[in-house]
């Protein structure tokens, strides 16, 4: 069975880190992050590259449904397997449960160090505000933006080293005032996803020449 394997770029530590432990071969693709943040030019982009798939038996998918970008994905000669997670924190978490209960408790905002490296990720964001209305007025964005925020999850998903990632927030805890803390993260779901078989608890799947 040939598979290709099409991937959010957040995920890349994570999925990298999975590949070498089971020693898959699979052919992989890798969409940028920042297009999260656009979810109709997501779903061109995962579109496009499925329409360009050709001679694979099967296609994972290393996302969650990010709102409405896997809505009406066509599938050509291949069947689909997508993650029944709404997005990649999700993934990480093992579970849409899990993380709306751990963010339900600490009122968090979550990263990795795969969304860190994003270009649109918070930090950038406000970086760019700051060039574009000045500090103070930034400051006052941001803090409504971020108003329902309370903490700052860092996700140890064992991938890479997560003291680091605490270093690299460290300026963003200070400036917007998110407290800092660690949270387990898992990789169970993606090591289920490079499996040859899947829960359909777990998993949508998309026969071929269809749609999601």
């Amino acid at each position: 069975m040939k598979r290709c394997v099409i991937a959010c770029e957040t995920v890349r530590d994570e999925l990298e880190l999975v590949l070498s432990k089971t020693g898959r071969k699979d052919d992989l693709c890798w969409i940028e992050s920042g297009l999260h943040n656009f979810p109709d030019r997501l779903h061109a982009r995962i579109q496009e590259t499925l329409d360009r798939a050709e001679g694979y038996d099967t296609v994972l998918m290393c996302f969650g449904m990010c709102g409405n970008a896997m809505k009406n994905i066509r599938t050509n000669n291949f069947r689909l397997v997508i993650p029944k997670v709404e997005d990649c924190i999700s993934l990480l978490f093992g579970s849409d449960q899990k993380r709306r209960d751990f963010s339900g408790e600490n009122a968090a905002y979550f990263l990795t160090a795969g969304w860190m490296r994003g270009e649109r990720n918070l930090w950038a964001e406000y970086q760019h505000s700051v060039k574009r209305f000045g500090e103070a007025k930034a400051k006052r964005i941001a803090d409504r933006m971020y108003a329902s925020y309370r903490t700052l999850a860092l996700l140890d998903t064992g991938a890479y080293p997560v003291d680091c990632l605490m270093k690299e927030t460290e300026k963003i805890e200070h400036t917007l005032g998110l407290v800092r803390m660690q949270v387990k993260g898992t990789l169970g779901l993606l090591e289920e996803l490079l499996q040859d078989s899947w829960d359909p608890e777990k998993f949508c799947i998309v026969e071929p020449y269809s749609s999601l």
